[in-house]
């Protein structure tokens, strides 16, 4: 699996449909903790989401045949939203099967953009195991919103834009060379160290993807897991050294929510990507992501809570190096909004 030059060749076919999103230096939340912090805007993406850049790349990979029977996803909202985008922009149809009590804004997203949604199960994986089978079932391609090499791929692009982004020193000495050529000038190079960059986990796609295309250019970068601590499947799995079930608990991080799928790609990916894994709590999260809507004066979901969270409860250890914080999607309900802001 060669996912840098995967990555390179997405970042390629995805240039016309999605936007590069701005990495930008927080004044804010850099003088309350001490360190350089940027934050990467995906919140600010088409569909308010990172989702349509995976979603988006596994369509284009298709033939016109495969994309003309149509396609099938399991998404909690966000994945679904980003593949009915890519549907709309490609002239294609599918079916998005979602857990019961998906939230309803993101649903009216995926319906707005031409998809049909279909209700199965109340946890993500089952919802992921079902609609595969009815992929397999009817002939249909299933696109799943992590466990596939193309979708990392997409999410991975998110990487190679922050590589080129920060405003340190630069990746090539020429900007015609190939970013993966040229490893001897770092992205995220502060004091003599890699970065630090925090990402929210749920599926793992993109942690996959990001960390894969930014230790293939600096292997210093430190890649951070973040997740709730009401629902982290994936660290689980990780301690456990197998994919394995929890009991989880409800979670403002819908986005992140549910359980692995069998055979996930990503498993081994988190294993060997993942420097350091924080959990934090549903206060934690709420803290957090009042204090960007505040300080940013931007929407964000609750996934997106969790990174700046993970952030904020581990800021201590960062100080000396850079960090950039994902902040994966905005797509939150007027209910859950409310609830943050109380």
């Amino acid at each position: 699996m060669n996912l840098a030059q995967d990555i390179l060749e997405a970042h390629s076919r995805l240039k016309p449909y999605v936007l590069e999103t701005p990495l930008e230096h927080s004044l804010s939340f850099s003088q309350a903790t001490g360190v350089e912090v940027w934050l990467k805007l995906e919140n600010l993406q088409h569909t308010g989401s990172f989702k349509v850049r995976g979603a988006l790349n596994k369509l284009l990979s298709l033939s016109p045949a495969q994309l003309e029977k149509g396609v099938v996803a399991a998404s909690s909202g966000n994945h679904g939203a980003g593949l009915a985008y890519g549907l709309s922009k490609l002239g294609a149809t599918g079916i998005v099967f979602v857990p019961e009590g998906a939230v309803e804004t993101k649903l009216e997203a995926i319906r707005r953009l031409g998809a049909e949604v279909r209700f199965h199960g109340t946890d993500g994986a089952d919802t992921e195991i079902y609609a595969r089978e009815y992929a397999l079932q009817h002939g249909l391609i299933y696109i799943s919103p992590y466990n596939d090499q193309d979708v990392i791929a997409g999410q991975g692009t998110i990487g190679m834009e922050i590589a080129g982004q920060l405003p340190l020193p630069q990746l090539t000495s020429s900007p015609q060379q190939n970013p993966l050529s040229s490893p001897s000038q770092p992205p995220l190079h502060a004091g003599g160290e890699g970065g630090v960059v925090f990402v929210t986990v749920g599926g793992g796609g993109l942690i996959s993807g990001i960390g894969s295309y930014l230790k293939s250019v600096n292997p210093n970068v430190e890649i951070i897991g973040c997740q709730p601590e009401n629902d982290a499947a994936m660290l689980a799995s990780v301690q456990a050294s197998r994919i394995v079930e929890i009991d989880a608990k409800p979670t403002i991080s819908d986005g992140s929510a549910g359980g692995l799928e069998p055979g996930a790609i990503t498993f081994d990916l988190c294993r060997t990507l993942v420097d350091e894994w924080v959990t934090v709590s549903e206060a934690e999260i709420h803290a957090a992501m009042r204090q960007f809507i505040q300080n940013q004066h931007q929407l964000l979901e609750g996934a997106a809570g969790v990174a700046l969270a993970a952030f904020l409860k581990t800021a201590q250890h960062c100080r000396g190096k850079n960090v950039v914080i994902v902040i994966c999607g905005a797509n939150i309900g007027l209910d859950k909004l409310k609830w943050v802001l109380e």
